[in-house]
């Protein structure tokens, strides 16, 4: 019998959010887990988000849906502004979570993953890179072979009515600005209980 591989997704949620509104639109994430389950038969989809006090009962929803979450603490500046980055955080489970899947996926436009998407296409690991929109990293054009743009799944994927008062950009640093790495450890909440086109 034909083994089933083990497909894992590591989500960069604020460089997703944020690259799909910039096209105009909003995620369904309860879609988009639903897509990476359909699609790629993604077991595990890992999602990294920058931690905001008040948001509590959105993460549980999110892993109600299907994510796990993994928090990082953030830090608020004097002007008001957030800052944050996941990007540690998603290369380090990526890697802790190495021997454990057959094949990953990706989901960023950020070029600071390029080493991490280099190892895994190098060690034949990497089965797609989900990038939200067509301005992703110059450094990712080697591997345009692997690239899946989320704005072109937009009609499957569109968030057609807010699942929640809250806002889903809080599921992302609002400020374009937020791009500091932070080294204070991350969070990870326990879950509570009751193509390529």
């Amino acid at each position: 019998m034909k083994k089933i591989p083990k497909i894992y997704a590591f989500i960069d949620s604020q460089n997703l959010n944020l690259g799909v509104r910039s096209q105009g639109w909003k995620l369904d994430f309860r879609k988009f887990r639903q897509y990476l389950r359909n699609k790629y038969g993604v077991s595990k989809a890992f999602l990294f988000l920058g931690y905001l006090p008040g948001n509590e009962t959105l993460y549980t929803q999110m892993q109600e849906m299907g994510y796990l979450i993994i928090l990082k603490p953030t830090m608020k500046l004097p002007d008001k502004t957030v800052k944050g980055n996941v990007d540690a955080e998603l290369v380090l489970h990526t890697m802790i979570q190495y021997k454990d899947y057959d094949k990953a996926i990706i989901v960023s436009g950020d070029g600071d993953f390029h080493c991490l998407v280099e190892y895994l296409v190098q060690k034949d690991k990497l089965l797609r890179l989900l990038t939200p929109n067509q301005h992703y990293s110059r450094l990712f054009k080697e591997f345009s072979s692997f690239i899946v743009q989320v704005n072109w799944i937009r009609n499957n994927l569109e968030l057609k009515k807010d699942w929640h008062q809250r806002s889903v950009e809080t599921l992302g640093l609002s400020s374009h600005r937020d791009k500091s790495n932070l080294s204070q450890k991350h969070k990870r909440i326990k879950r509570k209980k009751g193509g390529h086109r």
